[in-house]
């Protein structure tokens, strides 16, 4: 079977409508059809309860483990608060060149920063973000162009003034990358 389809996984999320917008998008820009996919993800393995946050590393790894067999590319779409260990926080991960990546609308949300809450802005943010970390599991890098969804998003500002599109550069290297696969099973 060839690898055809990107699942989007939701992990806790107190409203799970904040994908609907993942699957259109997503599969325009990476010409892959996509679909939901619910698997049960151990979070207690990834929680510190000294930063009171996820190791993001570790649900990327519960993410990818058993892929259903015509996932192309998976994307967890994570409610909680994520971390790495050299990072405070991160928006997402992805595995560069993998099977997987993983986001989080943790910080997404306006709320958080004390904003009144606006579920547009919210999904604007995560489709950035998702967009920029799948962008990673087809080998881009970050971009230096400051409206390229690949540049780096160190702060909730930078999310904000890039978009939801690849810049000439990034766009033509996508194109170059092999959108399917023969499974290696």
């Amino acid at each position: 079977m060839t690898p055809s389809k990107l699942y989007i996984i939701p992990i806790e999320l107190t409203d799970v409508s904040v994908i609907d917008p993942l699957f259109t998008i997503l599969a325009q820009c990476f010409r892959l059809n996509t679909a939901l996919y619910r698997k049960p993800i151990a979070l207690d393995r990834a929680y510190d309860p000294k930063r009171n946050q996820y190791y993001s590393s570790e649900i990327l790894a519960q993410i990818i483990n058993d892929p259903p067999p015509d996932a192309f590319r998976v994307l967890g779409v994570v409610g909680l608060d994520i971390y790495i260990p050299v990072l405070t926080y991160l928006y997402g991960e992805a595995q560069f060149k993998g099977l997987g990546a993983l986001t989080s609308t943790f910080r997404l949300n306006p709320g958080f920063y004390g904003n009144p809450e606006d579920p547009h802005l919210l999904q604007d943010r995560l489709v950035k973000e998702a967009v920029h970390e799948v962008g990673h599991t087809y080998g881009l890098i970050h971009c230096s162009h400051p409206a390229c969804v690949m540049s780096s998003s160190t702060y909730i500002e930078d999310v904000d003034e890039k978009t939801a599109s690849f810049c000439k550069s990034c766009h033509e290297r996508l194109a170059a990358f092999p959108l399917r696969q023969e499974s290696p099973l």
